[in-house]
This record gives C-alpha cells, sequence and structure tokens, in this order.
C-alpha cells in the first residue's frame, strides 16, 4: 500500500481513517519520550486517531490534554522506584492508571489497537482483558529485552529473571504483531516469543530530522575552556555515567588536560549518586550537569559539541540495543566515543571510535585522540550525518511502522487465529514455567 505520511486519507483509504490506537507507555511520560512520540505522530498523519497513556514527568503534569491532535492522558506513579522496588510497586501502579485512563479513552476516542510499549512487560495483560472481552487487536513494541536489563542492574538471574522471561513470552504469545527495535531484538522476538516471521517488523529509533537541527554554537557551555564533550540521555544504573567520571578523571588528573569542558544533559534515578561522585572526586569545575531541559538547549549544547560521548556499559542488555542517542549524535555531525557494543557498532559504524568493554582508561584515552585530531572528528563527522540522512533518520522508519499496522488490520479484517493465540498463551505460560 503507497502510504501517505502528510495529506489527509483518500476514500479507498477510509479503513486507516476509522482505525483507532491507544498507545501505552510507561517508561516516559509523552511526548518527552521521543520514539514513542514519532510513532504517534507518524500514525496520526496516515490517518489513524490516536491516543497516549504514560506517566507524568516534570513538565509534563497536565492528567489529560491534546497535543497536534493526539488525545493524551497522564497518571501519577507513587515513586520512580530503583532496584526490585520497581516490580513490586511502581510496576503494578502504572498498570492500575493504565488500565483506567484505557476505560475512559474506550468510551471517549476509542481505539481498536492497544500498541503496549515496555518497559515493563505486564502491558499485556490489559491487552489479553481487551482481546478477550472486546476483540482488539494487540501491538507489541519492544523497548527494552528486560530480562537482559535485571540481569545487567543486578548481576544475577533468580527468581525475578525467570519471571521476567515468563512475562516477556506471554506478551509476544498475546501479540497479533510486534515491533522490534533492531535485528538483535527481532531475533528475541522469534527465538524466544515464538513468533511468526511476517508478523515481525524491524522500525528503528531513528531521528527526526525536522526536530533534530544544528544551531549556532555558544561558547558560554564550554565553561573558558577549548573544547567541549557532550552527554545527553537517562542517568540510570547501566547507563555508565560512572565510568565517564572515571574517565574524565583519567583525562584531567592523569594525562594533565584542563582544556575540556564535560557537560551532560538529563536526569535518571542515578542523578544523586552521580553528582555525589563527581564532587567527591573534585570534577565539579570540569563537569556541567544540567538536569532535564528543553530541546532549544539541548540542541545548542550538542551543536558546541566537538565530541559525543555514550558511556553505556557493556551488558547483554546494551550489546542488543539500540540508543537513539547515538543517531542524534550523528545527525548533528558529531564523533562519537562508545564502548564496543554490537548494536552500537550498527548504528555508527565509522562515525564512532570503539573503547575496550567498561575500560574508563581506554575511553578516556579516545577522547583525546579525537580531541586532538580535528581532520579525523570532521570526516567521522560527515560520515554520520550522511549515513544519518540517507539510511538511519525516522523518515526511514515511517513506512515499516505502517507496514505493521497494514498487517495488524489485515490480521483484524480476517480474525486469523484469535482463539489459537488466547490458547496459545495459556499452553506457553505452562512451558515457559518449566524451562
Amino acid at each position: 500500500m503507497n502510504h501517505s505520511i502528510t495529506v489527509p486519507c483518500t476514500a479507498n483509504e477510509q479503513e486507516r481513517c476509522s482505525g483507532r490506537v491507544l498507545i501505552i507507555v510507561e517508561n516516559l511520560p509523552v511526548p518527552f519520550d521521543r520514539r514513542v512520540w514519532a510513532e504517534a505522530t507518524t500514525l496520526r498523519n496516515a490517518g489513524y486517531v490516536v491516543s497516549v497513556i504514560s506517566p507524568k514527568g516534570r513538565g509534563l503534569e497536565n492528567s489529560e490534554e491534546t497535543i497536534d491532535g493526539i488525545h493524551i492522558y497522564r497518571h501519577s506513579l507513587p515513586l520512580e522506584a530503583r532496584g526490585a522496588a520497581a516490580y513490586f510497586i511502581e510496576y503494578p501502579a502504572a498498570l492500575f492508571w493504565e488500565f483506567v485512563l484505557s476505560v475512559k479513552v474506550a468510551y471517549r476516542q476509542g481505539f481498536d489497537v492497544i500498541h503496549a510499549c515496555n518497559p515493563p512487560d505486564l502491558i499485556f495483560l490489559i491487552g489479553m482483558f481487551y482481546k478477550i472481552f472486546a476483540r482488539k487487536s494487540f501491538l507489541f513494541d519492544h523497548h527494552d529485552a528486560n530480562p537482559e536489563l535485571y540481569e545487567a542492574k543486578f548481576g544475577r538471574r533468580g527468581l525475578i529473571w525467570k519471571l521476567l522471561r515468563l512475562v516477556e513470552r506471554l506478551t509476544f504469545r498475546i501479540a497479533d504483531v510486534s515491533i522490534a527495535t533492531n535485528a538483535s531484538y527481532r531475533r528475541i522476538a522469534l527465538d524466544r516469543g515464538g513468533m511468526q516471521p511476517d508478523r515481525v517488523f524491524i522500525v528503528r529509533s531513528g531521528p527526526d530530522l525536522h526536530r533534530v537541527k544544528e544551531l549556532p554554537v555558544d561558547p558560554q557551555w564550554r565553561n573558558g575552556r577549548r573544547f567541549l564533550v557532550g552527554y545527553v540521555g537517562v542517568i540510570g544504573q547501566s547507563e555508565g555515567l560512572d565510568l565517564l567520571l572515571s574517565a574524565v578523571e583519567h583525562i584531567v588528573r592523569t594525562k594533565g588536560r584542563s582544556d575540556i569542558q564535560f557537560v551532560i544533559m538529563g536526569t535518571g534515578p542515578e542523578w544523586q549518586a552521580i553528582t555525589e561522585m563527581c564532587e567527591r572526586m573534585n570534577l565539579k569545575d570540569y563537569v556541567t550537569f544540567t538536569g532535564r531541559i528543553d530541546d532549544l538547549t539541548l540542541f545548542t549544547i550538542l551543536s558546541t559539541a566537538d565530541v559525543c560521548v555514550n558511556p553505556d556499559r557493556m551488558t547483554a542488555m546494551n550489546d542488543i540495543s539500540t540508543m537513539n542517542k547515538i543517531m542524534e549524535y550523528m545527525a548533528l555531525g558529531k564523533p562519537i566515543v562508545q564502548f564496543d557494543v554490537t548494536e552500537g557498532r550498527v548504528s555508527a559504524q565509522e562515525a564512532s571510535l570503539y573503547a575496550k568493554a567498561n575500560d574508563p582508561v581506554d575511553f578516556g584515552e579516545k577522547i583525546l585522540e579525537l580531541i586532538d585530531d580535528p581532520p579525523r572528528r570532521a570526516v567521522m563527522a560527515e560520515f554520520g550525518r550522511r549515513r544519518v540522512n540517507e539510511v538511519l533518520a525516522w523518515s526511514h522508519e515511517q513506512p515499516n511502522l505502517l507496514q505493521a499496522y497494514d498487517t495488524l488490520f489485515e490480521l483484524r479484517r480476517n480474525r486469523v487465529g484469535w482463539l489459537r493465540q488466547i490458547f496459545g498463551f495459556f499452553t506457553g505460560s505452562i512451558n515457559t514455567l518449566r524451562q
């Protein structure tokens, strides 16, 4: 089908025009979650009626609002849980409010499809309810491999890990169609999830080039220094900000460099621990923490940066995950330093240098290698910018998302395998518990 991204649907596309989608996301508020917002706006432009349920966040605290024609419903959380508390406090509370708000959406805008974005993998319970009692369809948008994420956070498996494998399996069993962010996640859907290949679609988290734009350099962010190194993203346990600070310490103390300023943009559950670590290491003058910032400030800092970094530590989770920040760095023509993770190398290729796994000294040396070689930085910058424009931008992923929805609505018309999926859910539960 020939998809239209910017014009209203035509008379022969009335089914899509009347299609109604409910997106549920618990990890980040919308529209702050850039991937979810890109998906929502793409579906809206293609003629779907789109509603979104998400948590509240700083600056996004309205319980209900409509932005650019997209109906947004937000709920509070008791806390932003750390550790095992997230599994027993935050996630059940989110699931309760997601179900309550889904009833409200059903009575107001209505929906034919629940588009569930993990983490967590519990949203399948809402999908199963509506699938059984209202014959709605369920699409699983696989953002994080939660068993690997748990193992990376706690360094073990155990009972919770087994439960995460179970709910992951059940989510795939309930899903009519699933979306993977890269080839590694597609393999999980096929191998662990048991999905049919023609129902799994890769939709990468490419940057929206209408949003990600280079801005004039602002020297104030250099703090009087010659060079600037930038990071943007969540400040969490697996993001490796402690390794980045150790790399900064190596650059400043061991190498004696005082000409580089580091700016860390973002917030998260490890914010306090990382800022306190920075103070203990006496690096406050070299590291600026911005907290959550608007797009104007974000892209001004990134445009000012000479090098951008992704210190995500090497774990089973990070090795198979695609990080949004990598593509945004590339879109702005910034050379990158990151650890040598599989999907990071797939995305960046020659736009990045790759440090030894979880080695902050080598990470720091790679930063200096780029800082001291402007011609190499220029070559890497041009490669990254061209790769995003030609391959990785969101405009290249929109057709894949719409193809997934075409398949989903074709299945709705045919009602293929509906009872088989429900029975498969229960048999899959038993088989997974036996493993």
